[in-house]
């Protein structure tokens, strides 16, 4: 009798499952956001060439989804709106501007809004260079410790927070220029 040759999705499935249940923590979600990356993975090999480094490529996929998702869920990571020292202007409005992104209200207004925020800070983060980009999603996306950071990817400790410094710094200019803009204001 031939053996039966397993398919991607029966090999790959369980890890991917445990993958995301480390990030969403509801088994549900996990499952939902598994099929949908294997969703995309085979209109993907429909499309276009097949995938070579499947397993990379699923993992790839499933990362971004999750945290696509979380920043769509959080409020902005603080860390990115702490610290506009010296600009008093920008500091008074910027109560007013969290309050309006985590409001519980979902006006079509305030939706607008997020969506507007949350484009814009996914594009402030495809600007940093990659490993700035890494290190800030991994700490404040994904809630993994830098030591845990440093120990898997042999990067020093000391490394990886002057890289996250960094990218903190260019996303806070990138979004006090959006809250400027949206206000009308100048940044001068």
């Amino acid at each position: 009798m031939p053996e039966k040759k397993v398919t991607v999705f029966e090999e790959y499935r369980g890890r991917l499952v445990s993958f995301a249940l480390k990030h969403l923590s509801v088994k549900d979600d996990a499952e939902d956001l598994v099929q949908e990356v294997f969703y995309q993975f085979y209109r993907m090999n429909e499309l276009a060439s097949p995938i070579e480094q499947t397993l990379a490529w699923l993992y790839r996929v499933a990362r971004n989804m999750i945290i696509n998702k979380q920043m769509k869920k959080r409020d902005i990571p603080f860390s990115v709106l702490a610290g506009f020292e010296g600009d008093d202007d920008f500091e008074d409005g910027l109560s007013d501007f969290i309050d309006i992104l985590t409001a519980d209200d979902n006006t079509p207004e305030t939706e607008t809004l997020r969506s507007f925020v949350w484009d814009a800070i996914e594009n402030a983060l495809d600007e940093l260079p990659e490993m700035q980009r890494d290190i800030f999603v991994q700490t404040e996306f994904l809630d993994m410790p830098v030591k845990e950071i440093s120990r898997t990817s042999g990067v020093p400790v000391n490394t990886l927070l002057s890289r996250k410094h960094y990218a903190v710094t260019a996303l806070r200019k990138r979004l006090k220029d959006i809250y400027l803009d949206m206000l009308g204001g100048t940044n001068e």
